[in-house]
């Protein structure tokens, strides 16, 4: 797909806390915090991942952030986030059925997007659902 991920993962973060992450990615970007962009800290894998609201040529910012003096200081590394179509649903009562997640989540509240498939994990209370496109695991 020509599409390009709007999401971007920064690896080896330790160095560096999520207010200096935000502002780094401000100076980077030329945009703002909240507004055109959110950073989501996944600190069990020492991992942050930015979502930009603001459509942006991601590619060329994780250029720029791999070009950064400041990044490379840190030693932080940056790539786009592979898009996918599945994503893991978790804290799923054990009566719930395939159905019913299938219908939640195609939705108009919800996303509204066509679901392929669920697989059910009940030991889990978990649940995979796969869309028929990418778009469905916003």
């Amino acid at each position: 797909s020509a599409e390009t991920s709007p999401l971007v993962v920064f690896e080896n973060i330790q160095a560096c806390s999520l207010k200096c992450l935000s502002m780094l990615l401000e100076s980077i970007s030329g945009l703002t915090v909240n507004d055109d962009f959110t950073v989501e800290v996944i600190p069990e894998i020492n991992v942050a991942v930015a979502t930009f609201i603001k459509s942006i040529d991601t590619e060329e910012f994780v250029k720029k952030c791999s070009q950064n003096k400041r990044v490379k200081e840190l030693k932080i590394t940056a790539r786009l986030l592979e898009l996918t179509r599945s994503i893991k649903a978790e804290n799923i009562p054990a009566s719930v059925s395939a159905d019913y997640i299938s219908a939640y989540f195609e939705s108009v509240q919800n996303g509204g997007t066509p679901v392929s498939d669920v697989q059910l994990f009940p030991e889990k209370n978990s649940a995979i659902i796969t869309f028929c496109d990418h778009k469905g695991n916003t």
